[in-house]
């Protein structure tokens, strides 16, 4: 029984097998090419290949002696300055095997204290003939400038939707699943340009039978179908403060969704729903101060339902309006 994480699994193994990052992977071939790197940054939100494209540019530049000249620490476990000046510096001053350099892989960098920011600067210049560094960072606003301006920045986009459906309907015929074009859209949809959400939730819904649906990755996901979360708005818009109050106890019950969750998904369906601009304006305001609420403890029910009675206002507003 295949028992191995299918992140792990299909993560790619050279810098062409990389999905959805074509121009940051056409800069980084030319390195590659030329058996040399300065010192890297890459920025972006999680599961768009950051460490996937420091692990596979590792491979092309070293070939099979890689893993003797790569390490991977990640900033978040020890973010203070005694990592700065003894594992990474350790590391750093040790000759490379077999290769012109070595490389330190430091991901959440953006996780690291100032000070150990500080030291790091000075030991990027100290050892850069013997060693190179890959800083992986979600938000690049948390590095410090004087180590941003010594390395070449490189910004990570959320994957492509094509790109993502391709790779996982490659994924599924390698696993023998069958999945259709629904199921798929799903996958997109709950990932939010997350390749490594899609695959997990893909992982975790063919567990459930070898036919992958659409119902399966939602429900694996605590996600609720987008029309769900149209409806209940439109219900509220409308006036009808019961019906759409019935409407989020059914998605926060079956799906077992969280306040968070809630408006998370609120946030997305109204960006994208036909309305008017202004009307936009003044839902996503006020939705952004109950998510507020949310993140400083208050009850996430009455928070919830105090919106849906807003919408309901802002509805019988624009009633009277027209």
């Amino acid at each position: 029984m295949d028992t191995e994480i299918w992140v792990e699994k299909y993560r790619p193994r050279t810098l062409a097998e990389v999905v959805g990052q074509d121009e940051v992977i056409e800069r980084l071939k030319g390195y590659a090419e030329r058996k040399n790197i300065p010192h890297l940054l890459f920025s972006g939100p999680p599961g768009t290949g950051k460490t996937a494209t420091a692990i596979a540019l590792a491979r092309d530049l070293f070939g099979e002696v890689w893993q003797d000249n790569f390490i991977e620490m990640n900033a978040s476990d020890e973010r203070g300055i005694d990592v700065v000046r003894h594992k990474i510096k350790e590391f750093a001053r040790t000759a490379p095997i077999s290769a012109p350099f070595k490389i330190i892989f430091l991901d959440e960098a953006d996780a690291l204290t100032a000070d150990a920011q500080a030291a790091l600067r000075r030991t990027m210049e100290m050892y850069s003939k013997t060693c190179r560094f890959i800083l992986s960072c979600n938000y690049v606003s948390r590095i410090i400038e004087p180590i941003q301006s010594r390395c070449a920045v490189f910004k990570f986009r959320p994957v492509p939707k094509d790109a993502m459906k391709k790779r996982l309907t490659q994924i599924c015929d390698s696993e023998g699943i069958e999945v259709d074009d629904e199921a798929l859209e799903a996958l997109i949809y709950i990932s939010g340009g997350d390749f490594r959400k899609a695959i997990n939730a893909l992982q975790g819904a063919s567990a459930m039978g070898d036919r992958v649906t659409s119902d399966m990755i939602y429900q694996i996901t605590a996600t609720a179908r987008p029309e769900e979360i149209e409806k209940l708005v439109e219900l509220a818009l409308k006036g009808d403060f019961m019906a759409a109050r019935e409407a989020l106890d059914r998605l926060m019950i079956e799906y077992g969704m969280s306040g968070e969750d809630v408006i998370s998904q609120l946030y997305r369906e109204i960006v994208s729903a036909k309305f008017e601009e202004s009307l936009k304006v003044v839902l996503i305001d006020k939705l952004g101060e109950v998510d507020f609420r949310l993140t400083e403890g208050s009850h996430e029910r009455i928070q919830l339902d105090s919106y849906l009675a807003y919408l309901v206002i802002v509805g019988r507003k624009k009633a009277r309006q027209e």
